[in-house]
């Protein structure tokens, strides 16, 4: 797929510069043409000798370099290329390009060029989550740039880990084949997506709480399609292991009340899908100081039944975003049981699935999904998380363009 593509790659500075050696080295032997623009701050981490020697010809340093400018040589790299990919991405180098900076070459080129940007963030993990780069990050979608990473894992600098390590090279390769494959449809710009994913945790004392199994993997796919299609997304998440979607607004609950105030201080939005797996109980006074077992027997707990969430936005007055979506997660009489959630909390679908233990739906990488609509019941088959969250994208961006719902 990349035979005879044109790849400007874009080294930022930092531990991960190492990778992108090996990042030319895929392209190189998939019949991609790389040439390469080295930051100042890369040079700390890997020689333009050894690039040049990888990449198999020039490395572009410097903006007023008199052997590439006598033709504008950045305005050249910026328009002679198939794809501008920036791996690693610093923060600093976020920053410049969703500010329009033009200081140097790396950014001058960013900035000139109209052709796909493929960003491959690589820092510390709380640089990452800093709201200062989450910002950038959501900037940066919004223009149209695209992400692949960051993701979790042991960083150099502390054996913490965390979000923030440089994608891998083939997933890079991927991500860069994906975009070049065909023109990227984003029928979603412009729309607001609020999304809710994963479990809520509701205390029983400080160190016990009552949950479920959810993963998060459907919501946060959700939210990654989202992206992709354009759409401007908050993503109001329970405690997860997973990585925040670049680009989106992350906001991170760990209870059912947190999440609908959450929830509500995010409208308006268009579309509001609620994946989460809020739980239904809490108890009604949590303990102060851990429960100790003793010999009068089991602590007793009242509980009291949480806010309803998707119910309390469906059937909002004011605000109320033109397409609710909610899940219906059964064990039994799945698309019965939909139908009747459907009717009771005043939502425009429902996505039901069966999450009994022997699917694997609940923590796994795949779902089986039932649309249920005031129009009837699409059963789809079963495919990937990632495979369900752009379909509903697309009926998403269906809807809203005005086609029957």
């Amino acid at each position: 797929m990349l035979k005879d593509k044109r790849i400007l790659l874009i080294m930022g500075g930092g531990i991960a510069a190492y990778k992108s050696l090996d990042l030319i080295r895929r392209l190189r032997e998939r019949g991609a043409a790389v040439r390469v623009v080295l930051t100042k701050a890369g040079h700390e981490f890997v020689t333009p000798l050894s690039v040049s020697a990888i990449a198999g010809g020039h490395v572009f340093t410097d903006l007023f370099d008199p052997k590439s400018e006598f033709d504008v040589g950045h305005i050249r790299l910026a328009r002679d290329t198939d794809m501008v990919v920036v791996a690693p991405a610093t923060a600093d180098l976020m920053a410049k390009i969703a500010g329009g900076h033009a200081g140097d070459l790396a950014s001058t080129v960013l900035l000139a060029t109209g052709k796909p940007i493929l960003l491959a963030p690589a820092m510390n993990p709380r640089m990452w989550d800093n709201k200062a780069t989450q910002r950038n990050a959501r900037q940066l979608n919004a223009d149209g740039a695209r992400f692949v990473g960051p993701n979790e894992g042991e960083m150099a600098e502390s054996d913490e880990g965390g979000i923030g390590r440089m994608a891998e090279p083939l997933e890079i390769v991927a991500a860069i084949e994906n975009l070049l494959a065909k023109p990227v449809a984003r029928p979603l710009t412009g729309k607001h997506v609020l999304i809710t994913s994963g479990p809520t945790h509701e205390p029983i004392d400080p160190v016990r709480y009552i949950a479920n199994r959810s993963s998060g993997k459907q919501g946060h796919a959700i939210a990654a399609a989202a992206l992709s299609a354009g759409a401007d997304v908050t993503l109001i998440s329970g405690p997860v292991q997973l990585p925040d979607p670049a680009g989106a607004r992350m906001i991170k609950v760990e209870t059912a009340r947190e999440m609908l105030y959450a929830v509500e201080k995010s409208l308006p939005a268009d579309v509001a899908i609620f994946a989460a797996a809020v739980a239904d109980w809490s108890v009604a006074k949590p303990a102060a100081q851990k429960t100790k077992k003793d010999k009068s027997g089991a602590p007793q707990f009242s509980l009291v039944e949480n806010p309803d969430i998707l119910a309390t936005i469906a059937q909002r007055n004011a605000e109320r975003p033109s397409l609710v979506i909610g899940f219906a997660a059964e064990t039994e009489n799945v698309i019965e049981h939909a139908k009747e959630k459907l009717r009771r909390k005043g939502c425009d679908w429902i996505l039901a699935n069966d999450v009994s233990p022997q699917t694997g739906v609940m923590g796994g990488d795949r779902n089986t999904i039932h649309l249920v609509t005031g129009k009837g019941v699409e059963s789809w088959p079963q495919q990937s998380k990632a495979q369900v969250a752009q379909a509903l994208m697309a009926r998403v961006a269906s809807a809203l363009a005005g086609a029957p719902r």
